[in-house]
């Protein structure tokens, strides 16, 4: 039984969990659209990565977070972790029926319709890749483009240090590249939501001749539909605040993520 839930207001903060760092990607999109809300962003950093870990162990940290943020009276979830969204979504969403639970997932979708009969790679974590969700999702996209799924395991570590651009990383990423032989890419799917922190380094390797999708704009849409349809929309003319929490207990964390939430990316 998941806990119980007080009544919602719609001056309630919406709550925003990430294996760490890469949440802030969506966070960024999610306040551009609704600026007037009030967040919470909890980046789990002590157990970072998710990636390379269990279902089951993926699962429980994932709840443990959502059982934190409802202590705090979020009116609302967003899961901005595709790893945790993959891994935990459906079972949280039973776990709380009454709570709007939003999910993120790779922009599969919108690449394979910009890149028609073309070759899209995929970057997300092992974890992404591995479950059903994605098997789904890749099932019904596969006849209209060539789709090569590539993880990145340690591509977030370079996030959570503030790495975004250097010889090191770029030497990782091509470590990867490498192995697609020269091919032609047409479209690039960031899904992990640290990866758009390091998108313009990713364009580069492929000569900016590549389109680049990630769901965060998609999902702060879905999140704004979902509160209006609930009648939970914050009407408030002020501007919002967002409460940065970390499980780390590094202070650097939070400095972090305000920087991260700050950068101009393009």
């Amino acid at each position: 039984m998941g806990k119980v839930i007080d009544k919602m207001n719609s001056e309630n903060p919406i709550g925003i969990m990430d294996s760490g760092m890469g949440g802030i990607s969506v966070l960024r999109e999610i306040t551009k659209l609704m600026p007037n809300e009030n967040y919470i962003f909890y980046g789990d950093s002590q157990n970072a990565p998710y990636g390379s870990k269990s279902t089951q162990e993926i699962y429980e940290l994932t709840s443990d977070v959502v059982d934190k943020m409802l202590d705090r009276g979020v009116k609302a979830v967003v899961i901005a972790c595709n790893t945790a969204s993959s891994a935990a979504g459906k079972r949280l969403r039973e776990k709380y029926p009454q709570l709007p639970i939003i999910a993120i997932e790779p922009a599969l979708k919108p690449a394979v319709i910009n890149c028609p009969g073309g070759t899209v790679l995929v970057l997300a974590t092992e974890a992404t890749l591995r479950e059903q969700k994605f098997a789904t999702l890749m099932e019904t996209w596969k006849g209209r483009a060539e789709i090569i799924k590539m993880p990145l395991p340690g591509l977030p570590e370079f996030v959570e240090r503030g790495e975004l651009d250097s010889p090191e990383l770029r030497k990782f990423l091509m470590g990867y590249f490498s192995k697609l032989d020269g091919k032609k890419i047409d479209g690039v799917v960031l899904g992990c939501t640290h990866y758009p922190f390091v998108r313009k380094v990713i364009s580069e390797l492929f000569d900016n001749k590549v389109k680049i999708f990630d769901g965060a704009a998609g999902t702060a849409r879905q999140l704004r539909r979902r509160l209006y349809s609930r009648n939970m929309i914050n009407t408030s003319s002020v501007r919002g605040k967002i409460t940065w929490l970390n499980s780390s207990k590094d202070p650097y964390m939070i400095e972090l993520s305000k920087k991260l939430y700050n950068m101009k990316l393009d």
